[in-house]
C-alpha cells in the first residue's frame, strides 16, 4: 500500500506561470541558468539556483547560495507572485512532447514509505548532494523541485480512470515552455475525488524513483531533524511528506544516455578494435544509434560501427548485468579504457538522448573527446526489474524526458 496525500500547494498567480516555471536545478549549469533569468525576474531558477544572483564562480555550497535561496522564495510570497492553495488538494500535470504525452498526479508521499522501501530506488545517492538538497530544504522551509515517481499501470485502475475524466475538464495552466513542451495542469477541488484519489494509491503495493533519489533521501533527512526538534511530533505534520509527481509505467519516454571517452587509454584503433573483439561482433555502420538491446553504437575516427554482444558475456537473468550500459562498463570502460570510477574520473563524461547523436559526432571530430558510444535506452521495464530485485543500476542509466518542471506547485513545510 501507497500513502499519497492531498496539500495545499504553493503556486504561481495564473498570468505568471509560464515566467516562473523553470527547468530543474540539475539539468542546468549555472551559466546556462544565468543566461535564462537575465530578462526573467520572475524564473523559479532564482529560488532553485541561487547562485545566478551572486558572484560568478561561488562555490554552489556557500552559505551565501542557501541564504540568497530563502531571499527570493520570501520575495515571490510577499509580492504575490506564488500563492497558496487554502485546502488540500491533488492536482493533475500533463506534458506533451512532439508526439508524446505524460499525464500524472501530484500529492506528497509518505517518508516512511520511502524508508521502509514501499518507494523503490534503484540509484546510490552522493552525500554531498543528499546534504545540499538537505539544506535547500531546510532554508526554505519547502520542498521546490517534484520527485519523478512511476506505478505500475496494471494495478492502479481507478487511477487510471480519474486521469482520463480529468481530461475533459477546463485546467488552471496551459502554456508551452521555450523548449516547445506544453504544459497543462488541473487543480483537483472534489473532495470525494482527493478521497478516491488517496484510495487508489492505497491500493498500489509499489512505487518507483524515475527520477529525484538525492531529493528523497533529502526528505528523509529533513523529516529526521524535524522530528528530533519537535517534542510534539505526531507523523502528521507536512515536513513527513514530499512532493511527487506519480505516472503510470507505460507512459514513460527514457532516452540513451550515451558515454564520450576522451583517450584510448594508450591503445591505437586497431589495437582496440581487437580487444573489443573479445565482448562483440563489429561492422561499420551507417545508423548513428542502435536499432535494439544488446547492440552499442561506437564512433571513433569518424567512422560508425555497430557492436553487437555475443552470447555468453554476461547473465540475461540478472536485472542489472543485462543491461547495456552494465555490459559496456564490465567488459568496456573498466577493463579496456582503465575507468573504474565513473562518477569521479574526468576521462569520461555522458551526453544526455535528447542532445541526439550528432552532438556526439561533434564532440569527436572537435578533438575534446576520443571516442563516443551510442546506446540504446535502458526500458522502464528494466528499471522496474533492477528496483524490485533490491539492486542498483549503473550511474548515468536513464534519462527521462520531458522535465518536470519546478515551480508550478511547491510543498510548503511550515
Amino acid at each position: 500500500m501507497s500513502i499519497i496525500r492531498a496539500f495545499k500547494g504553493l503556486r504561481p498567480k495564473k498570468e505568471l506561470v509560464e515566467k516562473i516555471a523553470s527547468p530543474p536545478y540539475d539539468v542546468l549549469s549555472s551559466e546556462e541558468a544565468r543566461e535564462l533569468v537575465k530578462n526573467n525576474p520572475y524564473s523559479f531558477l532564482h529560488v532553485i539556483k541561487p547562485e545566478v544572483d551572486l558572484e560568478r564562480g561561488i562555490d554552489l555550497y556557500d552559505e551565501r547560495v542557501y541564504k540568497k535561496a530563502a531571499e527570493n522564495f520570501n520575495h515571490f510570497i510577499s509580492k504575490g507572485y506564488m500563492i497558496q492553495d487554502s485546502e488540500p488538494k491533488f492536482y493533475i500535470y500533463k506534458q506533451i512532447m512532439g508526439e508524446h504525452s505524460q499525464i500524472g498526479f501530484v500529492g506528497v508521499a509518505s517518508v516512511d514509505d520511502y524508508e521502509k522501501g514501499v518507494i523503490k530506488k534503484h540509484e546510490l545517492t552522493r552525500e554531498e548532494k543528499e546534504l545540499d538538497r538537505t539544506k535547500h530544504i531546510l532554508t526554505l522551509n519547502a520542498q521546490a523541485g517534484p520527485v519523478f515517481l512511476v506505478y505500475r499501470k496494471n494495478e492502479g485502475d481507478e487511477l487510471n480512470k480519474i486521469l482520463e475524466q480529468i481530461e475533459n475538464n477546463e485546467p488552471e495552466y496551459d502554456f508551452e515552455s521555450s523548449d516547445g513542451v506544453r504544459h497543462i495542469f488541473w487543480v483537483i477541488n472534489d473532495k470525494s475525488l482527493i478521497e478516491r484519489i488517496e484510495k487508489g494509491f492505497y491500493n498500489i503495493p509499489a512505487l518507483y524513483i524515475a527520477d529525484g533519489h538525492h531529493r528523497s533521501a533529502a526528505a528523509l533527512r529533513v523529516r529526521n531533524i524535524k522530528r528530533d526538534e519537535n517534542p510534539n511530533h505526531t507523523g502528521e505534520e507536512p515536513y513527513n511528506f514530499f512532493l511527487t509527481v506519480i505516472f503510470p509505467d507505460n507512459q514513460m519516454k527514457i532516452m540513451a544516455y550515451n558515454r564520450v571517452i576522451k583517450d584510448l587509454n594508450g591503445l591505437t584503433k586497431e589495437e582496440l578494435l581487437k580487444k573489443l573483439e573479445n565482448v562483440f561482433s563489429i561492422e561499420k555502420t551507417d545508423k548513428q544509434a542502435p536499432e535494439k538491446k544488446h547492440n552499442i553504437v561506437m564512433y571513433l575516427e569518424g567512422e560508425w560501427y555497430c557492436l553487437k554482444v555475443k552470447d555468453g558475456i554476461f547473465d540475461e537473468s540478472d536485472p542489472v548485468e543485462s543491461l547495456d550500459v552494465q555490459i559496456l562498463q564490465k567488459n568496456v570502460i573498466s577493463p579496456i579504457f582503465g575507468i573504474e570510477n565513473i562518477r569521479k574520473d574526468k576521462r569520461i563524461d555522458f551526453v544526455g538522448g535528447i542532445r541526439g547523436t550528432n552532438y556526439l559526432k561533434e564532440l569527436v571530430d572537435s578533438g575534446k573527446f576520443k571516442i563516443a558510444f551510442s546506446m540504446y535506452p535502458t526500458s522502464i521495464d528494466e528499471l522496474l526489474r533492477v528496483a524490485d530485485a533490491g539492486k542498483i543500476m549503473p550511474p548515468k542509466s536513464t534519462w527521462f524526458e520531458p522535465k518536470l518542471k519546478s515551480g508550478i506547485v511547491v510543498h510548503l513545510l511550515k
